[in-house]
C-alpha cells in the first residue's frame, strides 16, 4: 500500500527497526547535526527526537525527524522499491522525457498502460485536510516556535533545510505547471525568510518568468514533512512539462491528494505536517549565509529574494522534518547516490553506448562523473564527455568527467585509476573547457559562477588517436579460470575465491 503520509512511512520504518525514538533532551542548535554526522557515517537509522529543547532547556513541544533518507535502502523504500529497482524509475522517466515511436503494434500496446497510468495520476483535490487542522495568521505567525535547525557554528540564523517549495508559473504553458523543489531558507524574523534558489532550478525559473510578466509577488507554499514519494519526486529530474505532484502519484501508485491553501492560490499535499504559505518578493532581497554546504565549506554570502509568510497551517501535533548539509557523507549525498541509478536510463536514452555512470559521493554529489562506454570510433569518448555536460541540467556543474571503456568498473577507483594511468597521455587525452557555468559555491573557480571543466579520456586509443600499436592486456586462460572455480572449495583457502577477470 502507498504511504499516505510521512507518519505512515515512520510507522513502517519503526516496525522494521529502521527508526529509533530518542526521549533525551536534544537542542536543534548544533547538537542534532553532530548526532546525524555519526549516524550517517555508520548507515544508522532514522531518528525521531521527541524531546527537542531551546538553549535554555524549555521544550519546543514538537518532535523532529532526522536522517530519514540516510541510506540508499531507505531512499528506495520511500519509493516503495528496493535499491535494485531504482533503475526502473529512471526507465520510466526516460520514456516520459522522450517517448520514442513504437517499433510495432505490439510495442505500442505495451506502452499504453504506462501512458494511461501517468494520465490517471493527476492529483486529486480535497476540501479539508490534516495539514490545516491548525491555522495561524497575523500576529500568531512565529517561525521561532518551530524547532528549526542551526547546523554549523557561526551560521547567522536557523535554517529550514528540508522545505518542499511549491510554485506555479505565470501562464498556461506546460513549463508553468506546479513545481516542487528543495531550496534552503534562512530565517529572518517571525514571518520572513530568504528563498535560496539557484537560477537553473524550477522554482527560480518560475520566479524569473513571473517577474517579467506580473507586478505582484510570486505566491509560494513551503511543505515541511510530506509522504516520502512526494519528497523524493521533488529531488528527481522530472521533465519540465510534468508536475512533481503527478510524478509522485506515479511513484506511489496512487494520486496525491491536494488541498487549496488558505492565503495563496496554490495547492499543497493534504497529509503534510506543516505548511508555510506566503509570497516571494520581486524587489526585496537579503544577503544569505554564510552556511555550511555540501562542499564541506561555508558558502559565500549572496543576495536572494525575501519570502513573507502569510499563514502557517499544520496538523494538531505536527512532526518537523530536518536535515543538514556538509562534507559527504550527508543526506543529500546519499540521495544523490540513490538517484544515480535513476539518471542512468536517462543518459542511456540519448547515448546508448554508455554502459554505466557513477557520481562518487565524495565528489560532492555531482562534481565528478565516471562514465564507462562501448567505444565505437576515434573521438567517441570526447563526444560522450560533451554529452554529459549538456544533456541534463543536473550536470551543468559537473567539473570532472572521466570516460573509461566498458571493461573498466566505473564504480571502483582502483580500476579507474589504473585506466587513467595506463590509457592516457595528458596532452592528448585531457579536454579543458573554459568560461562555463560553475556552482557559485565552488571557491576553486576563478570567478563566482564561472569556471572550467575537464574531461579525461581513459579509453583504449585507436587510429588516428595514436600511431603506436596498442598493448595487449594480461589475462588468464579461461580453461584455468574455470578449473580453479571448480576446485576452490577443495583448496581450503580463505575468501570467496571469486576470479578477478572480467568476462
Amino acid at each position: 500500500m502507498p504511504y499516505a503520509s510521512l507518519r505512515d512511512f515512520i510507522s513502517h520504518l519503526e516496525n522494521q527497526g529502521r527508526l529509533v525514538r530518542v526521549s533525551h533532551p536534544v537542542s536543534p542548535k548544533l547538537e542534532m547535526t553532530e548526532i546525524q554526522t555519526r549516524l550517517l557515517a555508520e548507515e544508522g537509522p532514522a531518528v525521531l527526537f521527541e524531546n527537542v529543547v531551546h538553549q535554555d532547556g524549555t521544550p519546543y513541544g514538537m518532535p523532529v525527524l532526522v536522517n530519514l533518507f540516510g541510506t540508499v535502502e531507505r531512499v528506495a523504500l520511500g519509493m516503495e522499491r528496493t535499491p535494485e529497482q531504482l533503475r526502473e524509475v529512471g526507465e520510466t522517466l526516460a520514456f516520459l522525457r522522450q517517448p520514442e515511436p513504437p517499433g510495432s503494434l505490439k510495442e505500442a500496446w505495451s506502452n499504453l498502460p504506462l501512458l494511461k497510468t501517468v494520465m490517471a495520476m493527476k492529483p486529486k483535490s480535497v476540501s479539508s485536510a490534516p495539514c490545516q487542522e491548525v491555522v495561524l495568521t497575523g500576529n500568531d505567525i512565529d517561525l521561532a516556535k518551530l524547532p528549526i535547525q542551526t547546523c554549523w557554528p557561526g551560521e547567522p540564523a536557523p535554517l529550514i533545510t528540508w522545505p518542499l517549495v511549491v510554485t506555479k508559473g505565470p501562464g498556461d504553458e506546460k513549463t508553468d505547471v506546479y513545481n516542487l523543489g528543495i531550496y534552503r531558507m534562512q530565517v529572518l524574523g517571525k514571518d520572513k525568510t530568504l528563498m535560496r534558489w539557484l537560477k537553473h532550478r524550477g522554482g527560480a525559473q518560475h520566479y524569473a518568468r513571473w517577474k517579467n510578466q506580473k507586478p505582484d509577488p510570486l505566491p509560494a507554499a513551503v511543505v515541511l514533512g510530506s509522504d516520502p514519494g512526494t519528497i523524493i519526486a521533488a529531488v528527481t529530474p522530472v521533465p519540465d512539462t510534468l508536475s512533481e505532484y503527478q510524478f509522485a502519484g506515479l511513484l506511489r501508485g496512487k494520486k496525491v491528494e491536494l488541498v487549496d491553501c488558505k492565503t495563496v492560490p496554490l495547492k499543497v499535499p493534504a497529509n503534510a505536517e506543516i505548511i508555510l504559505e506566503g509570497f516571494v518578493s520581486l524587489d526585496e532581497y537579503g544577503n544569505e549565509g554564510p552556511y555550511g554546504d555540501h562542499t564541506g565549506y561555508y558558502n559565500s554570502v549572496e543576495p536572494f529574494p525575501v519570502f513573507t509568510v502569510t499563514a502557517i497551517t499544520m496538523r494538531k501535533n505536527p512532526i518537523y522534518l530536518s536535515t543538514f548539509t556538509g562534507r559527504p557523507p550527508d543526506e543529500p549525498s546519499v540521495l544523490g547516490e540513490a538517484l544515480n541509478e535513476v539518471f542512468i536510463p536517462l543518459i542511456q536514452q540519448q547515448f546508448p553506448e554508455i554502459t554505466d555512470f557513477w557520481l562518487p559521493p565524495e565528489g560532492c554529489s555531482y562534481r565528478i562523473a565516471v562514465v564507462s562506454m562501448k567505444k565505437a570510433y576515434p573521438g567517441h569518448a570526447k563526444r560522450v564527455m560533451l554529452g554529459v555536460w549538456s544533456y541534463l541540467r543536473q550536470f551543468m556543474y559537473t567539473k570532472w568527467v572521466i570516460v573509461v571503456d566498458d571493461d573498466i568498473n566505473a564504480r571502483d577507483w582502483k580500476d579507474v585509476m589504473w585506466a587513467v594511468s595506463t590509457k592516457m597521455d595528458p596532452a592528448r587525452d585531457i579536454t579543458v573547457i573554459e568560461g562555463t557555468p560553475i556552482d557559485y559555491l565552488d571557491f576553486a573557480s576563478p570567478e563566482s559562477g564561472l569556471g572550467s571543466k575537464i574531461g579525461l579520456d581513459a579509453t583504449d586509443k585507436w587510429e588516428p588517436e595514436t600511431k603506436r600499436e596498442w598493448g595487449e592486456e594480461i589475462r588468464m586462460d579461461q580453461e584455468v579460470i574455470d578449473k580453479v572455480d571448480d576446485i576452490w572449495t577443495d583448496l581450503g583457502l580463505p575468501g570467496s575465491g571469486k576470479a578477478i577477470w572480467k568476462k
